[in-house]
């Protein structure tokens, strides 16, 4: 029943809250169903069934009219410059709540749904055969980017809206990554806006709130850049090249500024509002990023942009090398995968799970089949599935990626985030906002032949340690590790790491980048002999959709310490000039 509604047009939280009000009766809409506006007409069902009568009347309840106060008046004009009608968007307030911004758009976008058209059951069965629908069944995998081109190329907005993603989310979407980037790419970055806004809503760490002062008035205006010209994400997206493919860029020129040591790597997420990348590269030297899809390596997708002077030939792969699909990578799938859900690679691992509710109202869906799934259910569950990196653990049963399930996929020692009194919803963040280890390790590997005797690093917003188990992995000795991370869950994760794989190097952690003062960044770099990484990405909240109402950029609370990176590596550059002069 929940797949047919949700073909009908009606968002999960207003079934689900229609179906708690009048219980959920097994039903099957039999012909002749017209949705508009939250209008709905039941011309006929499979018999009668008051139940579902009472579920149709609940959700329609729902877009009751009401009268809006005074103090309203801003948040109307917010949604009417946006092209919403003053009526639906009063009734949208009423029930919300003014301050509401997200639930009220979503609830607009789902009364704008247009007219469906009038067919019976076995003509919907039908569209199984069509061409466009078998891309559609392929869009979010990202498995096949040629046959994929041709169908993204006709109408982005149009695509999204048919794939069940509201008119607005689309429009935003193509507005922020551009409207060259692939159908797949749009998808993966709504659905991560999806599932980050709700994580931020219900989990913000404290820590993470703190006050930073002055970060704003110690930014530097953008150096004029070299490239004046907007940059464009790559399709495919495996930058200088990648292991698994024949095409290979072995030399690139960079700008002068950028070829003075330490070298730098800086990574954050590719489909970044408009202008993002292009202030980052001005801030860096103008050099410009490597955009690569961790598809490419591994058995996830993770879309990240690296901006880094390192040399790009003679690199190598760590071993063993990581499995390329999900069930190579997650065997224990295989016996219960079904041949309907061709998804070969995982979407961009996240911070949260889908909840029991969604793996449970899947399986009734499935278990109301005796045998093969309808189209419709098909296709409810195998975007469900994508949309929540759910993976098949039995018979009509699927599961989210458990923490471990998620360390092996990103590249970590098993258990790297286990114990130590670290709750599964810590761990389930700090992977999720962690390197793709194989990823960073491949462009990492340039740096073994030049380092044998150890290497000094400045880790920047360290996370759980990533970039030092990529150096880890790639047997290169850390001598000294300068570690900057707020989260105390993320700094004991790095210690323990640190001390169970018996590092001989020293490990300094600062909380706070605001405690690296220039006094300081020279003091250490005198102490230990100056820098040769410094290694980071900002946190990304502010960037990758999470928050369509306070999404802001490089302006945001958390992407805002990019300007920290900046100030800290010219801090660094600087003195390592000087050391080398005296």
């Amino acid at each position: 029943m929940f797949a047919t509604l949700v073909d009908m047009g009606f968002s999960d939280d207003v079934i689900d809250r229609a179906i708690q009000e009048n219980g959920e009766p097994f039903l099957y809409v039999n012909e002749y169903i017209c949705l508009f506006s939250f209008n709905v007409i039941i011309n006929d069902f499979a018999g009668p069934n008051a139940e579902t009568s009472a579920i149709i009347d609940t959700i329609s309840k729902y877009s009751m009219n009401c009268e809006p106060s005074s103090s309203k008046s801003k948040t109307i004009d917010h949604f009417l410059a946006m092209g919403f009608d003053e009526e639906k968007i009063i009734k949208a307030i009423h029930k919300h709540g003014e301050e509401n911004m997200e639930e009220i758009a979503n609830a607009l976008l789902s009364s704008e749904a247009d007219t469906l058209p009038i067919m019976k059951e076995e003509d919907n069965m039908d569209w199984s055969d069509s061409d466009d629908e078998m891309k559609y069944a392929d869009l979010l995998s990202s498995d096949n980017e040629k046959d994929q081109d041709s169908f993204d190329s006709c109408n982005p907005l149009s695509s999204l809206v048919k794939m069940g993603f509201s008119e607005l989310e689309a429009s935003l979407a193509i507005e922020r990554c551009g409207d060259s980037v692939s159908i797949a790419d749009l998808a993966d970055f709504i659905c991560a806006a999806h599932i980050a806004r709700e994580f931020d809503e219900f989990h913000i760490d404290p820590e993470e709130q703190k006050p930073r002062q002055n970060i704003k008035k110690r930014r530097k205006e953008p150096r004029p850049s070299a490239n004046n010209q907007p940059l464009h994400l790559p399709n495919p997206m495996i930058g200088f090249g990648v292991p698994n493919e024949a095409v290979f860029i072995t030399h690139r020129s960079l700008p002068a500024l950028a070829r003075a040591p330490p070298y730098f790597y800086y990574e954050n997420v590719a489909c970044a509002p408009t202008g993002v990348w292009e202030t980052i590269s001005s801030h860096l030297y103008d050099v410009l990023p490597e955009f690569v899809d961790s598809k490419f390596i591994c058995a996830a997708a993770r879309k990240r942009g690296y901006v880094h002077n390192l040399p790009i030939s003679n690199r190598y792969q760590i071993q063993p090398a990581p499995k390329l699909t999900i069930q190579e990578a997650l065997p224990h799938t295989r016996k219960w995968w079904p041949a309907w859900d061709t998804r070969t690679k995982l979407n961009c691992i996240l911070t949260v799970h889908a909840s029991a509710q969604t793996t449970k109202r899947i399986r009734l869906e499935l278990e109301a089949h005796t045998g093969e799934p309808s189209e419709a259910t098909k296709r409810y569950v195998t975007e469900q599935c994508r949309r929540w990196n759910l993976v098949w653990v039995g018979k009509n049963k699927v599961a989210p990626l458990d923490a471990d399930e998620i360390e092996s996929l990103l590249g970590f020692p098993k258990y790297h985030t286990r114990g130590g009194g670290i709750s599964n919803t810590d761990r389930l963040k700090s992977l999720g906002n962690s390197f793709q280890v194989d990823t960073v390790a491949y462009h990492l590997s340039v740096l073994t032949p030049l380092f044998p005797d150890g290497i000094n690093v400045l880790s920047l917003f360290t996370g759980i340690g990533g970039g030092e188990v990529a150096l880890h992995r790639l047997k290169i000795p850390m001598k000294t590790v300068i570690s900057v991370e707020i989260s105390e869950v993320n700094r004991n994760i790095l210690r323990d790491f640190w001390e169970q794989t018996n590092q001989r190097g020293v490990l300094i952690e600062f909380e706070d980048v605001q405690d690296l003062t220039r006094d300081k960044i020279i003091e250490l770099m005198k102490r230990f002999g100056g820098f040769d990484l410094v290694i980071g990405g900002s946190p990304c909240n502010n960037l990758a959709g999470g928050n369509r109402v306070n999404r802001s950029g490089l302006e945001g609370e958390q992407s805002s310490l990019f300007f920290e990176y900046c100030r800290i590596l010219e801090v660094v550059r600087e003195t390592t000039m000087e050391m080398r002069r005296s």
